[in-house]
């Protein structure tokens, strides 16, 4: 009985330190950004785990920008942004390449998304072009939002890999909500 010991000890050792390096390398991908937002009262906050980067964001005014700029080698694989607004008038994101625009609305419980590229806005982006933007409409309990405006939610946008072609330093995202 006495023989398992030591080996549990030494497996426990091993568990915490490989937890504790996963700790220190998510705090490490939330310090891989310096984000300048547009107003003093903008909150952005970095949630890294090992598979994506969420940039939350919440402006009081309900129309804002921010710059995010990597300070790491690369972006992350998967970049989500969540806006917490109640609507979502008008978002804009670029990276000095590439504008991709999208509004978002809902009809009968459903979500309306439309997106587009470059500015032109009779020019709708098709679901397997590679610059389609996954967007979600969550209510306060993370279940899918059925109405705008939305209580206690947010809009969550997952960018495209196509838009981090080129590795761009940094991206710029502008929103509007529609009840500012």
């Amino acid at each position: 009985m006495k023989t398992w010991l030591p080996l549990l000890l030494v497996s426990l050792a091993l568990s915490n330190f490989a937890e504790a390096e996963n700790v220190d390398l998510l705090k490490n991908q939330a310090n891989q950004f310096k984000i300048t937002a547009r107003r003093m009262d903008d909150d952005i906050q970095v949630h890294a785990d090992k598979h994506k980067t969420v940039f939350s964001v919440r402006g009081p005014l309900g129309i804002s920008h921010a710059e995010i700029e990597r300070l790491g080698n690369k972006w992350p694989d998967t970049v989500v942004l969540r806006l917490h607004l109640k609507g979502l008038e008008s978002f804009r994101v670029s990276n000095g390449q590439v504008t991709l625009d999208a509004t978002v609305s809902t009809d009968e419980g459903k979500p309306m998304v439309c997106l587009w590229k470059g500015g032109n806005e009779n020019s709708l982006l098709a679901e397997k072009s590679p610059f389609w933007m996954d967007v979600r409409i969550l209510a306060g309990d993370g279940k899918m939002a059925t109405a705008i405006p939305v209580q206690d939610g947010y809009f969550e946008i997952t960018l495209p890999k196509a838009f981090f072609d080129g590795n761009p330093r940094s991206i710029t995202v502008r929103w509007i909500d529609f009840y500012r």
